[in-house]
């Protein structure tokens, strides 16, 4: 682990470097680095990728000839990076991650993003040159009036697992209910909600119910990950800025306006985990067999090819945390895509 400085905070990250990976024929050139975005919520942070880093390492028959350098990052207010008491928003992360790979990575990335958090590589994607320098001075605006297809940001292309239901990345959630949100979990009232959500019966019950296919899949590495991520109550700020739904915006111009190749993975068993969509999705699944939720899987990943100008996607097993719950899985159904993007 390291850290290095933004806005005068302190932010973790790690670097991996496969250096004695095998090699076949003659040595590659140095395949675009991953960057590794985690998912928000309690006890979330790059530890999430744990898996995914220790199989890439390890399974060389699974990712062929890459020769990618790592990169896992705490996002601000996760990890072992800074807590401010304050609200996140997407465009606070991508400003965040905007300095991180001008001034560390140093080199071509691939984003590959975990779930929700595909707000912040959209605004990432669309941060104009000296982004950084000039965010103060203008103010926040909207995705959709930032997008710069020009960005000076060095990003060869985008890999999402299990983005949100399309509805969610369309409709906006009304400022009012933002900041009625944001005011209770500021409250007493939200310090006890987020003691009560760091429980492990809490955390076993909500990771069957919405985050793995498989309930055996919930296994006391998964729990223990969450709860020693949780123990720092100051983490809560990040997990109430999501659920406050300052992430929700339309980001319908945005997408249509990113031009680098992307990479949609999708569980077979992708379900929505914002309450009010999943009740709606919910009451026509009732009934739904296999075949149906496969449907509904990919009518989902169809809703995202119909709207990146230049993306793939591709199908695999398991529900919303892939990278965790399917590991072999998302490495071979990401390998090549990386391999043409080198």
């Amino acid at each position: 682990m390291a850290f290095y400085h933004w806005q005068n905070y302190r932010c973790a990250f790690e670097k991996i470097s496969d250096e004695k990976a095998p090699r076949t024929g003659s040595a590659p050139s140095r395949s675009p680095a991953l960057l590794l975005i985690h998912p928000i919520g309690v006890g979330l942070s790059r530890q999430f990728w744990q898996p995914f880093i220790q199989q890439w390492m390890t399974a060389h028959e699974l990712r062929g000839n890459i020769n990618s350098n790592i990169y896992s990052v705490d996002l601000l207010g996760c990890g072992d990076s800074d807590m401010p008491k304050r609200a996140y928003y997407p465009e606070d992360w991508a400003k965040q991650l905007a300095y991180f790979i001008e001034h560390i990575v140093q080199e071509p990335v691939i984003l590959v993003v975990q779930g929700a958090l595909l707000p912040v590589a959209i605004a990432l994607m669309g941060l104009p040159a000296n982004a950084e320098n000039n965010a103060e001075k203008e103010g926040k605006k909207s995705i959709n009036s930032a997008i710069n297809i020009n960005s000076a940001i060095n990003i060869k292309g985008l890999i999402l697992s299990g983005p949100p239901a399309w509805q969610l990345m369309s409709t906006p959630t009304q400022a009012w209910k933002q900041k009625l949100s944001w005011t209770l979990f500021e409250s007493p009232l939200g310090n006890l909600f987020y003691r009560y959500a760091r429980r492990a019966d809490f955390l076993r019950s909500f990771s069957q119910r919405q985050l793995f296919a498989k309930p055996v899949d919930v296994t006391d590495n998964w729990l223990t990950m969450l709860n020693a991520g949780a123990q720092n109550m100051d983490s809560r700020y990040a997990v109430f800025s999501f659920l406050a739904g300052f992430w929700r915006q339309d980001y319908a111009q945005a997408i249509a306006r990113i031009q680098q190749p992307v990479l949609i993975v999708m569980g077979d068993r992708a379900s929505t985990i914002d309450r009010t969509t999943a009740k709606q999705i919910a009451s026509q699944a009732d009934n739904m067999t296999r075949e149906d939720r496969q449907q509904a899987s990919r009518k989902r990943l169809q809703d995202y090819l119909d709207r990146f100008p230049r993306a793939q996607g591709v199908g695999i097993e398991g529900r919303n945390v892939l990278p965790y719950e399917s590991t072999a899985d998302f490495i071979r159904a990401i390998a090549p895509f990386i391999t043409d993007l080198s």
